[in-house]
């Protein structure tokens, strides 16, 4: 989560622990523990200038609950030890001190990124991608309630007001859980009816609420990516294809930096060529065509990849273009495209619903989704049964049992 949210967070439970006397030291004391892990980012940063060790090691050492206890009572016994609030009521500053260290990385769990709670063991980052990293509506309560305990001080109003501010903040947690849970029952029938129900997949909330959601699902060569919105929509989820240029993610998964994203963000990657460089991007953080994190991590020589030292890229987003869309998007449910309105054939597919240059190669195959998704190619037949209320675009290959044709995204 974001900094100010951290703050708010671990000076509000300190702040109610700690003795109604020692208030305004527990709320400083508290918003400093609670942004203590994120400077983890100093040392990494000073260390390599690897960008894809700086992305997974941050959120390990210092967000795990199997280390951040230590840290806590290394703290409290300094402070017990120089004197003054802390001697006097030990237990109490104890328990303060513990809640606003350890409640860091939990909240940090509840976002997309990954956070490495049983570090050093080699479990894969916990992403429980209920909440956005920015929050108004979780951290306003927090906020208000630090503020009031720092003008009442040890009235009796503070108390009051920290647990109520806490408690809030904590029902929205949970009802971010709830709407994972709805968005979840609602992506699987879809998923389902494209084949696609064991596909790993994740579904995470867009910028600033919860009540928008994005649900992507990986394929044999590419993904499928669809919204949400649990306020306007009311009828089946929706997907678009995808492509990702599978033989060469699978040339390169050998190299160490490829394999560390792989176990970081789980797989959720997709693969493409930029000006002759292989750019990696995780799927997790933006939406199609925008990403946060893109690693050109090889260069192509004639057919095949040469490792290089992974380079992160900086694309322009569209900001001031996705979020007026976005928020017309959480209260407006698009109308879907009737199974009549159909585009173009391509040149490029046959008449029986494929393409006629997918059969060579994987790569011609990869080719040919790309040809195809470019023109938004018609694919006709039983299939379509099974979304009714979406465009269709070729299947590359076989086509593949209980799997629907998918929409092609807009150009």
């Amino acid at each position: 989560m974001d900094s100010l949210t951290q703050i708010v967070l671990g000076a509000a439970l300190s702040a109610a622990i700690a003795p109604a006397q020692h208030r305004r030291a527990a709320l400083l004391a508290g918003a400093a523990l609670g942004t203590l892990p994120d400077l983890d980012v100093i040392p990494v940063n000073l260390l390599t200038d690897d960008p894809v060790a700086r992305m997974t090691w941050h959120r390990s050492l210092s967000h795990s609950l199997l280390v951040l206890p230590f840290v806590a009572w290394a703290i409290w016994g300094w402070c017990r030890g120089r004197g003054g609030r802390v001697a006097q009521s030990p237990r109490r500053w104890f328990w303060a001190m513990q809640a606003a260290l350890l409640t860091h990385p939990l909240l940090d769990a509840f976002t997309v990124y990954g956070t490495q709670l049983w570090w050093p063991l080699p479990a894969r980052p916990t992403m429980w991608s209920s909440i956005f990293i920015i929050d108004p509506l979780y951290t306003v309560w927090l906020l208000i309630a630090c503020v009031w305990a720092w003008f009442a001080r040890a009235s009796r109003t503070a108390q009051p007001a920290l647990v109520l501010g806490l408690a809030l903040s904590s029902l929205y947690l949970g009802g971010s859980l709830w709407a994972k849970q709805r968005v979840e029952a609602a992506a699987q029938p879809a998923l389902a009816a494209l084949g696609l129900e064991n596909a790993p997949r994740f579904s995470v909330p867009m910028p600033f609420t919860t009540t928008l959601w994005r649900v992507v699902a990986m394929t044999p060569d590419g993904y499928v990516e669809g919204e949400r919105s649990l306020i306007a929509d009311r009828g089946p989820m929706h997907f678009r294809l995808y492509p990702s240029d599978a033989l060469a993610y699978s040339q390169v998964s050998g190299y160490p930096a490829v394999h560390r994203l792989q176990w970081f963000n789980h797989g959720f990657m997709k693969a493409e060529e930029r000006d002759g460089r292989l750019v990696l991007s995780d799927l997790r953080m933006g939406m199609e065509p925008d990403y946060n994190f893109r690693f050109a991590v090889a260069r192509r020589e004639g057919e095949q990849w040469r490792e290089i030292a992974p380079e992160q890229l900086r694309w322009p987003w569209q900001a001031t273009e996705r979020l007026p869309a976005m928020w017309q998007r959480i209260w407006r449910e698009p109308a879907p495209v009737p199974v009549a309105q159909t585009s173009p054939t391509c040149a490029g597919c046959s008449g029986r619903r494929r393409c006629a240059r997918a059969a060579a190669s994987r790569s011609a195959r990869t080719a040919s989704l790309n040809r195809c998704a470019e023109r938004a190619c018609d694919v006709a037949g039983e299939d379509r049964r099974a979304m009714p209320a979406v465009m269709q675009i070729c299947i590359i290959g076989p086509p593949r049992p209980r799997t629907a044709a998918l929409p092609t995204p807009p150009r």
